[in-house]
């Protein structure tokens, strides 16, 4: 009987996607610098798809490239709707054509980033914090750019190798 219901979620897990989808709205070209170079605000939902769970967020964004524009910062500053607060600050440097890497404080490794066909993926694993504690979590981004001219990222989040939840994150200038 345990094994049954074990298969079942699994197969259930296994059919949600591990990563985003294209855009089905209109786009427009963007890169990682062109996505995060200046000043921006943004407001984001992360949702665990399982138990129908949902933590919103603002953050507001200041990126800054260095180096020739061959290394991007942007420094993150997060306020969730349950009054937490954080600080954190991506470096990415650039490693070939529409190829970055990057690392945060709380990333475990190195982020790789692709930019390809008009949007960038993004792929990292980091240690969330949240009221009840860290949670070690994968994430896989697509980031585009509306023709409204909003910056969206979307992610599909796993634990463990498994997808479990969303976020949704909309920027603007």
């Amino acid at each position: 009987m345990h094994r049954r219901f074990f298969l079942i979620g699994a197969a259930a897990l296994g059919g949600c996607a591990s990563v985003p989808a294209s855009p089905t709205v209109a786009t427009r070209p963007v890169t990682l610098d062109a996505a995060f170079v200046g000043q921006k605000r943004g407001q984001g939902v992360f949702r665990v798809w399982l138990t129908g769970d949902e933590r919103r967020f603002d953050a507001r964004l200041d990126g800054r490239l260095s180096r020739g524009g061959q290394r991007l910062t942007v420094v993150e500053d997060f306020v969730y709707d349950d009054g937490q607060t954080d600080r954190l600050t991506w470096v990415f440097d650039r490693s070939g054509p529409g190829l970055w890497t990057g690392r945060r404080e709380d990333t475990v490794g190195a982020a790789q980033v692709v930019e390809q066909d008009g949007e960038v993926r993004l792929t990292y694993t980091a240690d969330f914090r949240s009221p009840s504690g860290v949670t070690r979590l994968g994430f896989a981004d697509v980031i585009y750019l509306r023709d409204d001219g909003v910056i969206v990222n979307d992610a599909v989040v796993s634990r463990a190798g498994f997808p479990i939840g969303s976020v949704r994150f909309e920027i603007r200038g």
